[in-house]
């Protein structure tokens, strides 16, 4: 799995639609829920794009890192991932 995503050549957007009409098609119930999390990426170093000093769960205290943020549908039927992204307006401590 790790080498089929790191050297594979997709499109991470093409796919996320793929996934979101997967759901809308299979996974579709009224007692559905969408569930949002962002989660910290704790960072070591100064070469990644986008660190700063944040506050982050992760660590539970301000630390280099970056904050993703997950959107998440669940519904009895079964669960997928349907967004993702980097935190651009996080804090800065």
């Amino acid at each position: 799995m790790r080498r089929l995503l790191s050297t594979a050549d997709w499109d991470p957007d093409a796919v996320r639609y793929d996934v979101r009409d997967y759901a809308v098609e299979h996974l579709a119930n009224p007692s559905g829920v969408l569930i949002l999390d962002e989660t910290g990426f704790l960072k070591k170093g100064t070469r990644s794009a986008g660190v700063a000093r944040q506050y982050s769960g992760t660590a539970g205290w301000p630390e280099n890192c970056r904050i993703g943020v997950f959107s998440t549908y669940a519904t009895p039927a079964g669960r997928t991932l349907i967004d993702r992204a980097l935190d651009v307006g996080a804090v800065v401590w």
